[in-house]
């Protein structure tokens, strides 16, 4: 069962999500909160799997409850939720380690993919997506960390191509491999780059210049 909190200060929102999930039988909406603040208290109770959270609350904004989760061992995966596809917040957002984000318009279906694909680990909720917003709201280049030199030359082609937002079966179609090598080579970039998901390996790129 995922269990999932919602962030956000609509409560008719709230209502539409939770009925929307809740209606799943491997989904449980654990919790839910009206702005920042009460989103870490019914967290910290309820430790759920996923939270959905709302950039822009009263109180406490979602990018800084973000910030604030993030600072624990073992977060939760996060997904902001936001009205515009190219929101510099987002962008901030995924650079703390969000694991990407949604329009609030978005297809029923689509938001529940996405919950259970960032509740697998995969997280490559809009990778692309991440990559179009990062290419709008560049970040500083900083200097290529030294664990990037651990990269094998194939680690290395399979990184750029991950960090363009292609897929496992793109790249595996791309370089004429199988999709389960293609996933295992990945597990070993995000590994070495102590990266937890594929968008964030596209805000590595994006970080240091090798996108």
């Amino acid at each position: 069962m995922i269990k999932v909190v919602l962030v956000d200060d609509q409560a008719l929102f709230r209502a539409g999500v939770r009925m929307l999930v809740g209606s799943q039988p491997d989904m449980d909406v654990v919790g839910e909160a009206g702005d920042g603040r009460e989103a870490l208290e019914v967290i910290t109770r309820t430790k759920p799997d996923v939270v959905l959270m709302d950039i822009r609350m009263p109180v406490m904004d979602g990018l800084t409850a973000t910030a604030e989760l993030l600072k624990n061992p073992d977060p939760p995966h996060i997904v902001m939720l936001t009205t515009f596809d190219l929101d510099e917040a987002a962008a901030r957002a995924i650079q703390q380690g969000a694991s990407g984000f949604l329009l609030k318009d978005a297809e029923p279906e689509f938001l529940l993919a996405a919950i259970r694909t960032v509740d697998s680990g995969s997280s490559v909720i809009a990778a692309s997506a991440t990559r179009e917003l990062f290419a709008h709201f560049a970040p500083e280049t900083r200097p290529v960390p030294p664990q990037y030199g651990d990269l094998t030359d194939r680690e290395r082609e399979i990184f750029a191509l991950a960090a363009r937002g292609l897929s496992n079966s793109e790249i595996a179609t791309r370089e004429f491999l199988s999709e389960a090598t293609v996933k295992t080579h990945i597990s070993r970039i995000l590994a070495k780059l102590a990266l937890r998901d594929r968008v964030q390996l596209v805000v590595f790129a994006f970080e240091h210049g090798l996108n």
